[in-house]
């Protein structure tokens, strides 16, 4: 081993042991739970039970109804986010020298910690009180503020608190997004307007392909970060009502705290681990990959 790599071993060996302290201690004690029944009571006190509580959470109904859950939430959440967030940086580098104060004021939710945004769009959403509804009224859409139960009805509750997910983190995938389009060279879009191709032929065969890696952070990053939202649902109606609200997370936090079977919540949180990272090596190769093929 040369110099120069012992150095940089040195280097990163503070950064790997906190690394190993704060993730490899917790996610190796998590998978070793999962093989134990574990009351939160005697958390000290553990009895083998092999698979079982990986059998119980792959069959329980309830963790089925809330992986589904999850899965809504995070599909709706990221479409939205994306849609308005590229857009939003489309227009931001169509105007690039104009748009600096309307990227500052873009950026302003993503200054809002997410309780104090769950509490905001609750206050929106909720019952007959609801800022929105009465807005509604006013511009002719709803008759009557009752009618609609954004977070009472058990039919659209799931998306109703995504609403807060996306008005908070739309800014940080227009911000992403914005540096990416600002990276692409300016001659490659130059030559394709003067061989005649048009602004959405550009979009489609110039822009698109040169984004497709910051397609892919923006993507991982957000698809793990709402399929793991905790915060933002709690908030506003705390997995209601009749759980339909209920997420993964929310799940495997109402398993250990409210029922203290740490072994199953151990489970169910090394089976969302292991989705989580087979969702962003499938992103990986399929977005990042191609593009440096």
């Amino acid at each position: 081993m040369s110099g120069e790599d012992r150095f940089v071993l040195c280097m990163l060996a503070p950064a790997l042991a906190v690394l190993g302290l704060l993730v490899a201690y917790p996610v190796g004690l998590l998978m070793f739970d999962s093989f134990f029944k574990v009351d939160t009571i005697t958390p000290h006190i553990r009895d083998w039970v092999g698979l079982k509580n990986y059998i119980d959470a792959l069959t329980s109904k309830r963790v089925a109804e809330s992986a589904f859950r999850t899965i809504q939430y995070s599909v709706f959440a990221l479409f939205f986010e994306f849609t308005f967030g590229f857009c939003a940086a489309l227009l931001f580098s169509a105007l690039p020298g104009r748009s600096r104060w309307h990227r500052t004021v873009f950026t302003l939710p993503l200054m809002v910690p997410p309780i104090v945004a769950g509490l905001l769009w609750r206050f929106l959403l909720v019952g007959n009180i609801g800022i929105l509804n009465y807005g509604l009224v006013q511009l002719g859409i709803i008759r009557d503020p009752d009618a609609i139960a954004w977070l009472s009805d058990e039919d659209i509750v799931i998306y109703s608190v995504s609403f807060a997910d996306i008005w908070l983190t739309t800014s940080f995938v227009a911000l992403v997004s914005y540096a990416g389009l600002m990276n692409i060279p300016k001659d490659l879009l130059e030559a394709a307007r003067i061989d005649g191709a048009n602004a959405v032929k550009r979009f489609w065969h110039v822009t698109l392909p040169l984004m497709r890696p910051v397609i892919a952070v923006i993507v991982i990053v957000r698809a793990v970060d709402a399929a793991k939202t905790f915060d933002l649902i709690w908030i506003q109606t705390q997995g209601g009502p009749n759980h339909a609200s209920e997420v993964f997370s929310m799940n495997i936090y109402q398993r250990m705290v409210r029922f203290g079977d740490l072994g199953e919540a151990s489970a169910s949180g090394t089976l969302f681990l292991i989705v989580m990272m087979l969702l962003a090596a499938a992103a990986y190769w399929k977005i990042w990959r191609p593009a440096h093929a």
